[in-house]
């Protein structure tokens, strides 16, 4: 479990992938990240956030973390669009005594959010599209997760069209996260890790099973 309240901004040292052409299914890519001035030295099993996704790492070479993520995690995650020097956020797991100052985040990616809009005159501010589905999690005022960040929810828009319905949210970002995470290299079309409050799902999932049961037949 994580707070959301990012830890250290990481670089991506070195991305090792199968040789193509391998006759067996494809294997792990391995991540190796460069912890830069991050105090936090885990050990080999431990959980870290890394843009949101909760990863075990293998392997410790002084600053040097390495994971070994699987194509499914990939395919379905912005891990897969990361390239070398990619900056990424990190979180250690939170413990017992933690002070949770974001809110519970798991490390399990909901889907890919895609940034439509940026705003840097007055206050930063990114519109972001959710994936089809989470649309009802979100709500005003409330908590989600973007590349490993708690932020709130400044305001949500529902677009009801039939052939582009989907949900749209605003987030307004402070100097002090545009200083410590990834958000202020995101632009229009960039697809980030994307949580919706896990309370908010279980309301969500709850009404669903409700609604079906007293929907007539």
């Amino acid at each position: 479990m994580f707070t959301g309240l990012v830890q250290a901004l990481g670089r991506v040292a070195a991305l090792e992938t199968r040789p193509p052409g391998a006759s067996d299914p494809p294997g792990p890519t391995r991540i190796v990240i460069d912890l830069g001035s991050w105090d936090h030295r885990p050990e080999p099993g431990a959980s870290i956030s890394v843009n949101g996704c909760c990863l075990t790492v293998v392997s410790v070479v002084g600053r040097e973390v390495a994971f070994d993520v699987i194509p499914q995690t990939l395919a379905v995650t912005s891990l897969g669009r990361l390239s070398v020097g990619s900056g990424v956020n990190l979180e250690h797991a939170a413990t017992a005594s933690t002070f949770l100052g974001g809110h519970v985040v798991l490390g399990h990616v909901d889907g890919l959010a895609e940034v439509v809009d940026r705003r840097t005159e007055g206050e930063w501010r990114l519109r972001l599209r959710l994936p089809d589905g989470l649309g009802l999690s979100a709500v005003d005022k409330g908590s989600i997760t973007l590349d490993g960040v708690s932020l709130t929810i400044a305001r949500v828009e529902d677009i009801p069209d039939a052939a582009v319905g989907c949900t749209i949210v605003d987030v307004c970002l402070i100097p002090e996260t545009l200083a410590r995470t990834n958000l202020a290299e995101r632009v229009p079309g960039d697809r980030v890790n994307v949580e919706v409050d896990y309370i908010a799902k279980l309301v969500a999932r709850q009404v669903e099973a409700y609604r079906a049961r007293i929907a007539p037949t």
